[in-house]
């Protein structure tokens, strides 16, 4: 007898390969049979009409702190998600020495936008060395499986104290040190090292992530570490502004270890070319046989401004100033008085020295109202600049009303990156690359300004259903990007597709109706921390190990979740 059958769905088992209806039997936590199956089992769901798919391998998240006490990882459990891997970008918490606790805090929040505050109540610290990390989490509860990489920011700050956080160049020593404590978090079960080399990266203080400067030979010589393994993966990230030195040190890394790396890859509007140098010079890496990859987002990232959040058009106003501390309800009722209104139009915003953050929030030729469902390519025609010329007011007005629909509570997206011509052509482009991996979710992370967690969603929904404004992607190759593709960079076999003695993670889908929402502020974080949290309804069931972890995207209860270690052969 069967533990679990799916009946009659549509089947795209994660190869790339064209579906088929087929139903698919679970005993333990493995798929045990796909056919036309007669046979009896305990629990049966029917999924006529419905996809069939494995569950999604996120291989881009900083759950480094949520996963030490949230065992359902959400928003990634709304999406599909059935494995993550967090410890990218170079920050997380181990190793760490307990005088090191705040720093490390300091970093994630600055780096990631995780509000400094929870980490502080939810993290209980109980490890030093990352081999203890793994172990603490080998014992937590959780809904789906994780991974981990150790990060180089926690590395450094470990063996180099206050120099390595400084940014110094490290001594021989030191870095011989390093890459011993990588070498033996692969060896505990990490599955790779990851890096950090772009200025956007700061800690809360504003200090520069403590790798960026990091000498070419403190990172190969970590590369190479893993590499006497034959195991483990690289991630990084660089605003390459040298482009050929910064990239030189990334190939040097894969092609001196043997090891496979991924780069983040975005489209910028200072630097439109850049990206597509980026990818030409990966693919002659590959030419060459250098592992490299780029890896690249599904979408525009966009940041979400509005009442509750941590930036709106006229949060550097002045009249803003003081309305910024009163709650959501005082917020709108103060907007909605005329004389109030009609001042702060009249304002102009104070320059706060941060370029980025003064485009973001001045651009209004690229603001648009997100909408419910949510419109991730939305016409420049319906940009707040555009509106505001048909109507003959200006834009900060159609901003200003914008902010008062939903009592409060409407979001204004601006997508910052990937969006220059005013559609996802540049992402599509990116999508359809020879030697692109879908990443770049940061799942768990940017909790005041950006939910791109639901990247899975907008992956399968807008490109292989909704899309009007280009190309679309036929859907069995959008599956096999975020389940066979992630979970084979990473070297993890037994996940990714839906075969007989491969591990039972299955997502079931009204396809048809699958719809990503609009994302909403919650202060579910510890000490009542704030977050934005992006659900989607379609996914009927999300099975882990054989179990139904969620139905209709809530938890059912089952932690048939673990954490995975990377197997050294």
């Amino acid at each position: 007898m069967y533990d679990l059958i799916i009946k009659n769905g549509t089947v795209y088992d994660g190869t790339g390969d064209k579906p088929f209806v087929a139903d698919i039997a679970i005993k333990g936590r493995k798929i045990e049979a796909i056919g036309e199956l007669e046979e009896v089992s305990k629990q049966t769901i029917n999924a006529e009409g419905k996809i069939v798919a494995p569950g999604f391998v996120d291989i881009h998240t900083h759950y480094d702190g949520q996963v030490t006490w949230d065992p359902y990882l959400r928003p990634s459990t709304y999406h599909g998600v059935t494995t993550v891997v967090m410890g990218n970008c170079g920050v997380g918490f181990s190793p760490c020495k307990p005088e090191e606790r705040d720093w490390l805090i300091s970093l994630m929040e600055g780096v990631e936008d995780i509000p400094g505050t929870a980490l502080h109540e939810g993290i209980n610290w109980q490890w030093e060395s990352f081999p203890e990390y793994l172990d603490i989490l080998e014992n937590k509860p959780l809904a789906i499986d994780v991974g981990t990489q150790i990060p180089h920011g926690a590395v450094r700050a470990y063996v180099m104290g206050q120099r390595g956080i400084n940014r110094e160049e490290a001594t021989q020593e030191e870095i011989d040190r390093m890459s011993q404590l990588v070498k033996e978090a692969i060896q505990a079960g990490a599955f790779g090292f990851s890096t950090s080399r772009t200025e956007k990266h700061r800690d809360s203080s504003g200090a520069l992530t403590p790798s960026i400067t990091a000498h070419k030979n403190e990172l190969v010589s970590i590369a190479n570490s893993i590499g006497e393994l034959n195991s483990g993966v690289l991630q990084g990230i660089s605003d390459f502004y040298d482009f050929e030195s910064e990239f030189d040190i990334f190939k040097e890394m894969s092609q001196s270890s043997g090891r496979p790396i991924s780069i983040t890859v975005e489209q910028m509007d200072q630097r439109p070319d850049w990206w597509h140098q980026l990818l030409d010079g990966i693919e002659a890496a590959q030419n060459k046989g250098i592992n490299m990859y780029g890896q690249v987002p599904p979408r525009a990232t966009g940041i979400n401004m509005g009442l509750e959040v941590t930036l709106n058009p006229f949060t550097f106003y002045p009249s803003f100033y003081d309305l910024s501390k009163k709650s959501l309800e005082e917020k709108v009722a103060t907007m909605r008085d005329p004389k109030f209104k009609k001042k702060v139009l009249s304002e102009q915003p104070v320059s706060i020295g941060n370029p980025l953050v003064e485009e973001i929030t001045q651009s209004f030729n690229k603001m648009f109202r997100l909408g419910d469902p949510a419109n991730y390519e939305p016409d420049p025609d319906s940009s707040f600049e555009a509106i505001a010329k048909k109507q003959n007011i200006s834009p900060q007005e159609v901003a200003y009303d914008c902010l008062l629909e939903k009592e409060g509570k409407a979001l204004i997206y601006h997508p910052l990156f990937n969006y220059l011509p005013g559609n996802l052509d540049f992402v599509e482009k990116m999508l359809n690359h020879p030697y692109s991996i879908s990443g770049l979710g940061d799942a768990g992370a940017h909790c005041g300004a950006i939910s791109d967690a639901s990247f899975p969603t907008t992956l399968i929904q807008h490109w292989g259903r909704d899309r009007t404004r280009g190309k679309k992607i036929p859907l069995e190759k959008l599956i096999s990007m975020q389940t066979l593709e992630t979970s084979r960079l990473l070297g993890i076999s037994d996940r990714g597709v839906l075969k007989e003695g491969y591990k039972a993670d299955i997502n079931v889908i009204d396809f048809d109706n699958l719809t990503l929402h609009e994302p909403e502020v919650l202060h579910d974080l510890p000490a009542g921390g704030r977050r934005l949290v992006q659900k989607a309804s379609g996914y009927e069931y999300t099975i882990v190990s054989g179990q139904i972890a969620f139905e209709n995207g809530e938890a059912t209860g089952a932690l048939n979740g673990r954490l995975i270690r990377n197997q050294i052969s």
